[in-house]
């Protein structure tokens, strides 16, 4: 089956005694970052749909509906990153239905939409737009007809018959003072405040407004109305929830002061190192305690592999916990893409161990691959930053970053939060297998140093707003590394073509003979990550080599070496650790280098053209 590679929108509802239009704006405002090519809002004022849509960005959504919609208590808002269909007004979200008393706002992808709406339209439905979406809206026109007219009853009947992926919010001026949400693999939580409820994709989004949330599982449906929320099946066979408490405040959502949310992000990693290490350490017996691991101490200590399967930054973490696993607790490791992991036939025999790492817990492809893992009967342990994720509830034990709300689409905090977790799972399953008691006491020591040798990287910042000055205008770079910071090198390569869009590519110092080095000349700049480890004097030998070509060399190199400045043209020096934990502070230069040569560049950094925060489709 083919399947089209889309990214996560962004949908946010209110219903409630309140006035729902600047609750709708401000909330889908905090979502934009998950698309951004039309928005647009629905609601019901007068016992009438009332719809707008634009395209671009939401603040031209927010021209359009100026002075309208000012009495509607209840309605649904969304922001898109065009799948099927150009960002066009005709494609914009909501899509209605033909007697324009039906709106639908979607995340997803309907896969049968092509054969569902050839039916419709021989049904006699016209439809306006090119999206699979409008299939929905038109379906639940179909079903909501007499005995059963009421939406909840539409809306199950027409999922039931949809094949896909997707989170929905659904209202009509047919059954009024009431909005249904379902969800099928895209993530939708439930906000409960006083008298008023919130629906939203992402919970950055209501934060500001309630903590307590329901998030909703796969094949679930919720009705809201002010005063009553229920959960059902789409058969309507009533689900009993549990409430949960957000732990995040609304203020760890906003800019602090910074230009953007990426540079926040960064400057926020002595903190998100701290959260990731508390009260899990005892630096006096070198224990690391994870709670989340109770009861699981006896399977994971016959573990006789570790698969970990991830995207993106997500992978070049796991690369560098696989490094980490194998060296010292000398577990056999692997890593694996998630979306090759699923489409392959892969070896899971009895005391393998499956961990599946994402920031949002509701990576798609993580998803399946860990879903996969369980079906041939892997132990699975998720490591990611979002509690009650969908990754998190799925698996058999979650280990969280506690790294905070990450909203830069560029990932930073999260990536040296995921090496620091790893570092412990290390250490951790280390101890089951009877590592040195002694060789745990420094590594929880050594740890413990990295937030305050992460500030003094991050008071430095001036000389790579330097660096960038110089290179902002190159067109190629090639980032270089070896062991530990080989990972380190994939993700500094990674991180500028994300926001700068500059093409960048990371290798392993070592195949830069094996065919790289014939694009090294006097415009190629080569970053190396070249610290003072157990690759050294090889990484030197890989320096003369670019150097012998002409190629401009950017070093990041450990504090107190004086020979490297004579081998290269810019150095940046940071602080010395083990070299396990090497990978933490050398990735922030570089996180820093790709910011500022953005911004120089004048890119949107907080929202890089083609990219959404999280994949949450195949």
């Amino acid at each position: 089956m083919n399947y089209e590679l889309i990214f996560m929108c962004g949908i946010v509802g209110y219903i409630g005694n309140r006035v729902a239009k600047p609750i709708l704006v401000e909330g889908i405002k905090r979502l934009e970052y998950r698309g951004y090519d039309s928005a647009g809002i629905a609601l019901i004022e007068n016992n009438t749909l009332e719809s707008e849509v634009s395209v671009g960005r939401i603040t031209a959504l927010e021209e359009k509906i100026s002075g309208r919609f000012s009495k509607g208590t209840y309605g649904i808002v969304h922001t898109r990153w065009a799948t099927h269909g150009a960002p066009t007004l005709e494609n914009a979200h909501p899509l209605i239905d033909c007697n324009n008393s039906i709106a639908v706002v979607h995340n997803g992808i309907i896969e049968n939409h092509d054969l569902l709406k050839a039916q419709l339209e021989k049904e006699g439905h016209v439809f306006r737009s090119e999206t699979d979406t409008e299939v929905l809206s038109h379906l639940i026109e179909k079903y909501f007809n007499p005995p059963k007219a009421d939406l909840e009853y539409a809306v199950g009947k027409a999922l039931k018959s949809a094949r896909g992926t997707y989170g929905i919010a659904v209202i009509s001026s047919r059954d009024p003072n009431k909005i249904v949400a379902a969800r099928r693999g895209s993530p939708l939580a439930i906000g409960i405040g006083q008298e008023e409820y919130f629906i939203t994709s992402d919970i950055t989004a209501m934060l500001q407004h309630t903590k307590k949330v329901i998030y909703l599982d796969d094949n679930e449906m919720a009705v809201l109305t002010r005063d009553n929320l229920s959960i059902m099946t789409f058969d309507s066979i009533p689900i009993h929830k549990k409430i949960e408490e957000i732990l995040w405040d609304a203020e760890m959502i906003e800019k602090g002061g910074y230009n953007h949310f990426m540079l926040k992000e960064i400057h926020e990693q002595p903190e998100s190192l701290r959260n990731a290490m508390m009260e899990r350490l005892d630096d006096i017996s070198g224990c690391v305690r994870l709670k989340e691991l109770m009861g699981k101490h006896e399977v994971l200590r016959n573990t006789k592999r570790i698969v970990i399967v991830a995207c993106g930054t997500s992978w070049h973490s796991a690369l560098i916990g696989e490094y980490m696993i194998e060296d010292l607790s000398r577990i056999p490791t692997e890593v694996e893409y998630a979306s090759e992991f699923r489409y392959r036939n892969p070896v899971i025999e009895a005391g393998t161990v499956v961990i599946a790492i994402s920031q949002s817990g509701e990576t798609a492809d993580t998803l399946a691959a860990l879903r996969e893992a369980k079906r041939r009967g892997a132990m699975t342990i998720a490591i990611c930053n979002v509690v009650g994720s969908t990754l998190a509830r799925e698996s058999d034990a979650a280990v969280y970053l506690h790294a905070g709300p990450e909203i830069g689409v560029a990932s930073t905090k999260a990536f040296t939060s995921q090496i620091a977790v790893l570092y412990l799972l290390t250490i951790f399953l280390g101890s089951l297998k009877n590592v040195s008691t002694a060789k745990n006491i420094e590594m929880v020591s050594e740890i413990k140093k990295l937030p305050d040798l992460v500030q003094k990287i991050l008071s430095k910042e001036a000389e790579i707003y330097e660096l960038a000055k110089l290179y902002s205008n190159n067109s190629n770079f090639i980032y270089l590394g070896r062991g530990y910071n080989f990972p380190v090198a994939l993700e500094g390569a990674l991180k500028l073509k994300e926001i700068s869009y500059i093409h960048a590519e990371g290798y392993p110092a070592a195949e830069m003979k094996h065919g790289p080095i014939a694009l090294i000349d006097r415009n190629m700049p080569v970053v190396f990550i070249a610290t003072k480890d157990s690759t050294y004097e090889k990484i030197l030998s890989n320096i003369q080599e670019v150097r012998a070509r002409g190629g401009k060399v950017i070093a990041i190199a450990s504090e107190g070496d004086s020979m490297i400045q004579k081998k290269v043209d810019h150095v940046f020096y940071i602080p010395n650790t083990l070299e396990v934990l090497t990978p933490i502070l050398s990735v922030i230069p570089l996180q820093l280098l790709a910011y500022h040569m953005a911004v120089i560049r004048g890119c949107d950094v907080d929202k890089p053209r083609n990219l959404a925060k999280s994949v949450t489709v195949e």
